[in-house]
């Protein structure tokens, strides 16, 4: 009966279920939990199993650039990040209240890094998030108005809680990249929260955009509710090859 059980379980796709009740088949006959106790036991691992896994899959599908926590953030004065900021973000309250997180700075100074602990932070949280660096973003429109499937495309970034932007102000973007960023702004708009990163001061990001009417629209959708955080300090890309470059050293002596 109970083998029955377990493989009715495993077959219905109840695996947290089924885990609970194999651990608790496996105490002694004295510590196995009464009946009420044992369904909370099952039902808690259920929902435990089912969190983890969709976290996974949020984080599989997100297909962010880094993989890194917001442990993983150093947080000091000298790079203009406090962790009081840095927890601030990582409850992930800006995602429901619809809100934006434009992190600006120096090339190299972990801007996308940040980003990306951001995004994990949100799968981890349970918000669905896709990640985008702006180069593959505009190869992505273009393949969607070639093969008619932008409508379909639009549709999937509305039902993500966050999305990333990354290495905004790179390149130019052509008139009709504009007007789909627009699209997509004004689809998020106060129902779901966008973090961007640049090189760009956010001042600049008008004159960037080049397009004055399409540019007010956009930056009103961006600007108004957004958290800024203005990285400083030297390239973590350098520091990183320097220490490499130490390490490989000390081996030859």
């Amino acid at each position: 009966m109970k083998n029955t059980s377990i493989q009715s379980l495993n077959e219905l796709k109840l695996k947290g279920m089924s885990q609970a009740y194999q651990a608790s088949l496996d105490l002694p006959i004295n510590q196995q939990p009464d009946s009420h106790e044992l369904i909370a036991r099952m039902v808690d691992a259920e929902q435990q199993h089912r969190s983890v896994k969709r976290m996974q899959m949020y984080i599989r599908l997100s297909k962010m650039r880094y993989s890194v926590t917001i442990t993983d953030i150093n947080c000091s004065e000298k790079r203009k990040l406090s962790k009081k900021k840095l927890m601030l973000l990582a409850d992930c309250a800006y995602i429901d209240r619809g809100e934006n997180v434009l992190i600006t700075g120096a090339t190299g100074c972990g801007k996308s890094y940040l980003a990306c602990a951001l995004g994990h932070q949100a799968c981890v949280n349970g918000y669905r998030t896709l990640y985008f660096n702006m180069n593959r973003f505009c190869e992505q429109i273009a393949i969607a108005k070639t093969d008619g499937t932008v409508i379909k495309w639009l549709d999937r970034i509305r039902k993500a809680k966050l999305i990333i932007l990354d290495d905004f102000g790179l390149q130019p973007i052509t008139h009709p990249v504009k007007l789909l960023l627009l699209q997509i702004l004004e689809d998020r708009y106060e129902k779901a929260g966008t973090i961007i990163s640049s090189q760009l001061p956010v001042a600049k990001w008008h004159q960037y955009l080049d397009e004055p009417t399409i540019a007010d629209a956009i930056l009103d959708r961006i600007v108004p509710k957004a958290h800024r955080v203005d990285l400083k300090g030297k390239s973590l890309r350098a520091a990183l090859t320097n220490n490499l470059n130490n390490q490989k050293e000390k081996t030859k002596i």
